[in-house]
């Protein structure tokens, strides 16, 4: 997925007014301002309660199927269009103490708002992003791909974290 689209998918979602924060690989490169290697998808989360709006913002861009994949969960899947646009949808909801859920009820995770308040520039568009220390920890919560060796050493070089074991 270009820069360019990713920054359009984006786009579309402000003006359907989903709150949306940049996860996964373009999350890093948005920390890090600048595009690292080539991403096969947009990695977003997202409150549950905006999924219609997602949907009404997708549909016209054919951004309406579900990409069978390992794992898929209610809370996470993947959209495409039957082409080359991949958006991974993560769901969370905002708990009464201020703290956000993802996952199920029965063993989901608990984490504080600020993971998801980082600040970063996708294509030169100023994006919310997963904050620094939690987007290493999500990316080493199985075991490493490519991606991860890649990711990982930047953000922590970059903002001061300690390699984690297993990326030295």
């Amino acid at each position: 997925m270009a820069a360019g689209d990713a920054a359009a998918l984006l786009d579309t979602l402000e003006r359907h007014d989903a709150d949306v924060c940049v996860g996964g690989g373009w999350g890093v490169d948005a920390l890090l301002g600048e595009q690292t290697r080539d991403h096969a998808d947009l990695d977003i989360w997202v409150p549950a309660a905006h999924l219609e709006r997602l949907f009404r913002a997708f549909a016209p861009l054919g951004l309406d199927r579900v990409l069978p994949w390992p794992g898929d969960r209610p809370w996470n899947f993947v959209l495409h269009d039957g082409s080359s646009s991949r958006v991974d949808l993560h769901l969370y909801e905002t708990l009464p103490d201020g703290t956000l859920h993802y996952g199920s009820a029965v063993d989901g995770l608990t984490f504080p708002a600020e993971a998801l308040q980082g600040r970063g520039t996708l294509a030169g568009r100023p994006v919310r992003c997963e904050a620094a220390e939690w987007a290493v920890r999500w990316h080493t919560g199985y075991p490493a791909r490519d991606a991860d060796r890649h990711d990982v050493p930047l953000l922590c070089a970059r903002f001061g974290i300690a390699l984690p074991a297993g990326f030295a």
